[in-house]
């Protein structure tokens, strides 16, 4: 048996191979193996594509000698059922593999403590939590997703150090530097939704796409009244990127204009007649797009959080001010009335991109406040 120390580095080789399938594997987790014997690496591999194989079984498909006897730290605990992939734990009994080192247990129910359970049954070493906070931080939002059916929302934004989303004539381009916008394009790749709401495309008429490779995510409107423009570059490119408009009124000459624009619509009231975010969110979650990334200006950031459906904030603060009491902000609306009514958050990383910084926070549930 290996010394803690080394077991480390190879879960921690599992860990990167893991994040090679972000943007690609969705509404998949993603999962990294590697296959050790007589202290060497013989087979590594990690889930690429839905669809196509798992983890395990690239990483048995990679061994150029027996694996019988040999260790398996894989990130994920291995699946025992049938989807779109026969189930991993067949594969590691057929390679007579001795012993397997779990990472993260997985709540999906179809496994949940199967896998493991599988494997004991029939002789296999297991030992589970091993680097599990590690492990779990890979997959937030697969987590979130299996658990709630709803998607994993990140809200994403930029302003200046004084808390400026645009100046008081509303110019917005550019408040970060090019190194953070290119940053942007890896989230928008990562995660398979993209949200925006209606006064963001009058204002800016975005394409809301990947402009680095690789995949786009869905687009989603919030348009409450169906205004959105024919000559938009929303819906002069729907048909080349799939696009979801939902609203909550509007003719039927409209809806009619959307859908021949190849444009899909789901219509969400509240009792405001404004687009219900809840509703959105489970609708979403039905159609498969387990993460959201949140695009928008102050007024649809601030239904967001009232509507709590927000799990992670990406802040970009770029190093200038633009002041003045006109500007706006990142979220709208009249605010709270007591500090103690803030939406608290948990810092979770600080990073430097070229000349700005990136805040990652994590929202905290009333339920993980400490009173």
């Amino acid at each position: 048996m290996e010394g803690k120390g080394i077991e480390r580095r190879y879960m921690e080789r599992a860990i990167e191979l893991a994040k090679k399938g972000e943007g690609a594997v969705n509404p998949n987790p993603l999962v990294g193996a590697v296959i050790v014997k007589d202290g060497r690496i013989i087979g590594e591999g990690y889930h690429a594509r839905y669809g196509e194989a798992h983890a395990e079984r690239n990483a048995i498909a990679s061994l150029k000698e027996p694996a019988e006897g040999a260790d398996l730290y894989v990130t994920l605990e291995p699946c025992c059922h049938y989807g779109k992939t026969p189930p991993c734990t067949e594969a590691i009994l057929e390679q007579k593999i001795g012993r397997v080192i779990i990472g993260s247990r997985d709540p999906n129910p179809k496994v949940a403590g199967k896998g493991a359970a599988i494997l004991r049954s029939a002789g296999v070493c297991v030992e589970q939590d091993f680097m599990r906070e590690e492990c779990d931080s890979l997959n937030r939002v697969f987590f979130h997703y299996i658990t709630n059916k709803t998607p994993y929302v990140v809200m994403k934004y930029a302003m200046t150090a004084d808390g400026k989303i645009a100046t008081r004539t509303g110019e917005s381009r550019w408040i970060t530097g090019e190194e953070s916008r290119q940053y942007v394009q890896v989230l928008r790749r990562k995660y398979m939704g993209i949200l925006a709401g209606i006064g963001t495309v009058l204002a800016d008429d975005p394409m809301l796409n990947v402009r680095i490779g690789g995949r786009s995510p869905v687009r989603i409107i919030c348009d409450s009244r169906l205004r959105l423009p024919q000559n938009s570059k929303i819906v002069e490119s729907a048909e080349e990127y799939r696009t979801i408009v939902a609203y909550a009124q509007g003719s039927e000459a409209d809806r009619e204009r959307l859908r021949r624009a190849g444009i899909e619509l789901i219509c969400c009231p509240d009792e405001k007649m404004q687009v219900d975010l809840k509703k959105l969110m489970c609708c979403l979650g039905e159609q498969g797009i387990d993460s959201v990334l949140l695009e928008g200006g102050g007024i649809l950031n601030e239904s967001a959080l009232r509507a709590r459906i927000v799990q992670e904030l990406q802040v970009f603060v770029a190093p200038k001010l633009f002041g003045g009491m006109t500007g706006k902000t990142p979220v709208s609306g009249i605010g709270v009335e007591h500090p103690e009514e803030a939406f608290p958050l948990a810092l979770q990383d600080v990073r430097r991109i070229g000349e700005d910084l990136l805040l990652e926070y994590r929202m905290v549930k009333p339920a993980d406040r400490k009173e």
